[in-house]
């Protein structure tokens, strides 16, 4: 009867014996995982920065000497421009939901969804060249906008369920109908390049809409 070889797992040494990693080898990598973190913690900040200031121009290098990394280390990240865009993208959503959870806690006011609601067409405004720059680049938002879609029907469905269970919404509004104006909200200030008077009245007559009947 012939017989095959076993081969051992590479953490088994000569004689069975498993090794595990040496202390210090572990401590290093988990150094160089919370080093990669920063490093792109930074690059983010300084890239949403450069973009504000200095639009779609501003070189890559740019941003790493005000990330203070090399550029190398920017590339290893985010391949493309268009990869850093988008990543700021989202550091700016998910801070904006962090900041809209906050506002659908027990506890709070009927109106926080007028609040997220104005809120959310400043940051729109304030947004609106990066998002531009994205159309332009071609990147696709939704490509990797499932969890953050899912997350912001979330936020919104908490903040209407509250306003209206305070009687601060009608009843009869749904979830969608709260999402389709503000989707629509944020295309004409996008757009349309609403300052900030125009962007109070639209976001007072679109809350007004929303109120229960005298």
């Amino acid at each position: 009867m012939s017989s095959s070889a076993v081969t051992p797992p590479p953490e088994a040494a000569a004689g069975g014996v498993c090794v595990a990693p040496a202390a210090g080898e572990v401590a290093g990598e988990r150094a160089m995982r919370a080093d990669a973190r920063r490093n792109r913690e930074r690059v983010i900040q300084a890239a949403t920065e450069a973009f504000a200031e200095e639009g779609i121009a501003v070189p890559m290098d740019v941003i790493a000497r005000r990330a203070g990394v090399g550029v190398g280390t920017i590339y290893r990240q985010f391949p493309t421009k268009e990869s850093l865009y988008s990543a700021v993208v989202r550091h700016e959503m998910e801070q904006f939901l962090e900041e809209a959870r906050r506002l659908g806690e027990p506890g709070r006011s009927g109106c926080a969804l007028f609040a997220f609601f104005e809120r959310l067409l400043e940051v729109v405004a304030s947004k609106r060249d990066l998002v531009e720059i994205l159309e332009r680049s071609g990147e696709d938002l939704k490509a990797h906008s499932a969890e953050v879609q899912a997350e912001w029907n979330g936020v919104v469905g908490l903040l209407v369920e509250r306003a209206q269970q305070a009687g601060a919404v009608r009843c009869d509004v749904a979830l969608d109908d709260v999402l389709a104006l503000m989707a629509g909200s944020c295309a004409a200030v996008m757009h349309s390049r609403l300052d900030g008077p125009s962007r109070q009245r639209l976001s007072a007559v679109v809350c007004d809409g929303l109120r229960p009947r005298s």
